[in-house]
């Protein structure tokens, strides 16, 4: 991005404006490059008027969140990358409902659920991402989605109108919506809960489901969480995909700093100083050999961010 660009930036945004970011600070993976400029709307108003601005100057932004299923490139970012972060974390109850902000960290929504005894969303409750990412992959655990809950989606799209999709206009599947498919921020989700369970019952449950995420799952290192989607089909010929790669003894595998996590084989984790390409070296080689072995062709949850600022499937 030109100066002259930069300079107008930072003279109309610079509350809210970094510049020069290393991106290894925002990764969950701790790698990538350097981001020219990235801008931190902290409300709906401010993402409307950076949404205007760009549109009305050209400059087609990424947007990011919580950053948990991308993978950046090595290479420095030269476009104008807008996050929406932990500003965005209004939350409120009404009723069975709860109304909620995209920057909300999800296991603080979990809980928020179980305090007031609505349930629906225990599976989420130790996933370490925000909502709008949630959402917008239809995520979740236990081979369950948020979507399954989600009465409706607000967003704002790129001239900074605001739009609102009932739950069938998201069209949500297994960890798809169509949010993956256009440039629209989703910037407020209304949740349709139940009161029938037992607050107790909630909360044993949560607790169960995060025992069993701390012994199977590495926690202390970086890492996306889980790398490849699970497909049906192939869950019921040869099993999850942590367990598919275990056996073709990918487990402990390493490139540079990057590991095939020998917790479980479907986290690939950084040791200390590893680059996106030994990412992607690990899990290219464990998809071209899956695809050998199976004939399947295993989906990749973490998309690749490229230097001019596309996101690609990997």
């Amino acid at each position: 991005m030109n100066s002259l660009y930069k300079k107008k930036i930072n003279e109309i945004f610079h509350e809210i404006v970094e510049f020069e970011v290393p991106l290894s600070k925002l990764s969950q993976w701790k790698v990538g490059g350097r981001a020219d400029v990235i801008i931190r709307p902290r409300n709906k108003n401010e993402l409307i008027k950076v949404r205007q601005w760009l549109y009305l100057n050209g400059i087609n932004p990424l947007i990011i969140g919580n950053t948990t299923n991308l993978l950046f490139s090595d290479d420095d970012i030269h476009v104008v990358i807008v996050q929406i972060g932990t500003s965005f974390s209004k939350v409120a109850v009404n009723g069975l409902e709860i109304v909620a902000e995209p920057g909300i960290w999800v296991p603080s929504l979990a809980r928020l659920a179980m305090q007031t005894s609505l349930s629906g969303i225990e599976h989420i409750c130790g996933i370490p991402g925000t909502l709008g990412g949630l959402v917008v992959m239809n995520g979740g655990s236990q081979r369950k989605g948020i979507g399954s809950v989600v009465a409706y989606v607000e967003t704002i799209d790129n001239q900074g109108n605001i739009k609102r999709y009932t739950n069938p206009q998201c069209k949500f599947s297994y960890r798809q919506s169509i949010f993956q498919n256009g440039d629209e921020i989703v910037v407020e989700v209304g949740l349709k809960l139940s009161n029938k369970r037992d607050k107790g019952d909630i909360r044993r449950e949560m607790l169960e489901i995060l025992r069993s995420r701390r012994n199977k799952f590495p926690r202390k290192q970086p890492n996306c969480g889980s790398v490849f989607v699970s497909n049906p089909d192939m869950y019921e010929d040869y099993g999850p995909p942590g367990k598919i790669i275990e056996a073709l003894g990918f487990k402990g595998l390493s490139q540079g700093n990057a590991q095939i996590s020998e917790q479980h084989a479907n986290f690939i984790i950084n040791k200390g100083s590893a680059k996106s390409k030994d990412i992607l070296y690990l899990i290219n080689i464990v998809k071209e050999t899956v695809y050998n072995r199976t004939g399947y062709n295993m989906v990749v949850e973490a998309k690749l961010v490229t230097s001019n600022g596309e996101i690609i499937s990997i």
